[in-house]
């Protein structure tokens, strides 16, 4: 495949930074904010799709993208089991445990009075939930992006 021109390359390697940003952001503070998991990786996962389009890239590692989506998967799935050991399926053992990153309390900082205000990790078990469903739905989806693509380079190739 041909790769498109050095304009629509140029915005790709402008844009790739913030979308890549942004869909992190959408991941990170799924359980503070409307987003989460999937919708920050159907953000990364069409990134990786303009970049597909915009650089001709056919040599894509699919064994690590299909590592990644069963990592993620294998990372919800745990969390949701360990949640039995305190007596109910996906139970936030987490939130305000004694482990130092988890043990943060949703309170508004002095002078702040915006209510959606809450640090990162007080999410508890839903913050590593909405981080193994991103990574699930970004190699979910590249991996569809790539094989539809290649299947459609590779025909034109063909004829």
């Amino acid at each position: 495949m041909e790769q498109m021109s050095p304009i629509v390359r140029t915005i790709i390697k402008i844009a790739f930074a913030p979308m890549f940003v942004f869909g992190a952001y959408i991941i990170l503070h799924g359980h503070l904010t409307p987003g989460g998991g999937f919708q920050g990786g159907a953000i990364i996962a069409s990134l990786m799709a303009l970049y597909l389009v915009a650089f001709g890239a056919t040599k894509w590692k699919k064994k690590l993208l299909s590592g990644i989506e069963s990592g993620g998967l294998l990372v919800f799935i745990i969390t949701g089991f360990l949640g039995l050991f305190s007596g109910y399926m996906f139970y936030n053992f987490l939130s305000g445990s004694d482990i130092p990153i988890f043990n943060q309390t949703i309170d508004l900082m002095p002078g702040w009075e915006h209510a959606n205000w809450a640090p990162i990790w007080s999410g508890g078990t839903v913050s590593i939930m909405n981080i193994a469903v991103g990574l699930e739905v970004i190699a979910a989806l590249s991996l569809i992006i790539i094989t539809m693509g290649l299947f459609v380079f590779d025909k034109k190739e063909d004829a």
